[in-house]
């Protein structure tokens, strides 16, 4: 159920050999919301009408994800940086404030790293601003992303009996899905061929410094927010202590970064646009209006 009546209209535009669906309402300066693994735009339907009467609010679908092109990729984190940035391109935006959870945080740094001229401001949450550690997972968690990025193993689990997708949605929103928006979240993913790309972002994390080319985006993410004294930043926080919520993390970002805001929003899971996407807009909101500089 969305928290207005309006609903965003779903778009498309070329990227590369292939193209970039994306949901878009408003009108105004640009915010643009980017989705992690396994979600999509769709994760963003609560969230883009609170904030759409005085921006122009796009979400798009990263590439093999939602209602994008699957083109043939290895859809490592690089393929998806590219056509990401194919797809701004295509937009041609300025002035733009980037906000991203999981993998949609790591790619909105990114982006804001290197077009820094074209960047308002940044707003991440339960993302990757550090390497992890397998110390940092839960047993039953470790278990599971160490099987995940064990060749022939993470492809069963994955490929072939489609296991990841909904233990993700099921420990990653707290307040549960109907069966509605979980056929949405499946759409994407009908066979094996279909989920390479949520089967390669679990083998992207960078868990004690591997894979070394996403550890190196992370670090030059980390090294670019710690100078980026003219972009301003909200950090939003939930209940735990996994990813950017971790304590070690909120005081690295409060010494290090910058024009850094940190707000707690209190609970929510991992997918947390499902669970509190009035309480994300509205610190987005007045985020925006009046931002530390």
């Amino acid at each position: 159920m969305t928290t207005s009546s309006q609903i965003a209209s779903i778009h498309r535009a070329d990227a590369l050999d292939s193209f970039v669906s994306y949901r878009e309402l408003g009108a105004g300066s640009p915010v643009v919301f980017l989705h992690g693994n396994p979600t999509s735009s769709y994760v963003w339907r609560n969230v883009l009408p609170l904030l759409a009467d005085h921006h122009r609010c796009l979400a798009p679908d990263l590439i093999g994800m939602g209602q994008s092109g699957k083109p043939e990729s290895a859809y490592h984190y690089a393929d998806h940086a590219r056509y990401l940035d194919a797809w701004f391109d295509a937009m041609d935006l300025r002035d733009v404030v980037l906000v991203g959870y999981d993998w949609g945080g790591v790619l909105a740094i990114d982006w804001a790293s290197r077009h820094a001229d074209r960047v308002r401001g940044v707003v991440v949450f339960e993302t990757i601003l550090q390497s992890m550690h397998w110390s940092e997972y839960p047993p039953q968690g470790a278990e599971l992303f160490r099987a995940l990025r064990t060749p022939g193993v993470g492809e069963k689990l994955v490929l072939e009996d489609n296991g990841f997708l909904p233990k993700s949605l099921d420990h990653g929103v707290k307040h549960g899905l109907s069966a509605a928006d979980r056929a949405e979240y499946n759409a994407p993913f009908p066979d094996a061929k279909s989920r390479r790309p949520m089967l390669q972002w679990t083998r992207s994390i960078p868990i004690e410094g591997e894979p070394a080319e996403v550890m190196a985006v992370v670090t030059r993410n980390a090294e670019w927010l710690s100078s980026a004294r003219h972009v301003a930043t909200l950090l939003l926080t939930f209940d735990g202590n996994t990813m950017s919520n971790a304590p070690a993390i909120v005081e690295w970002a409060k010494r290090t970064i910058p024009n850094l805001e940190i707000k707690a929003l209190g609970a929510a899971g991992h997918h947390a646009p499902e669970d509190a996407p009035r309480e994300i807009a509205m610190a987005i909101r007045g985020w925006i209006a009046h931002p530390r500089r």
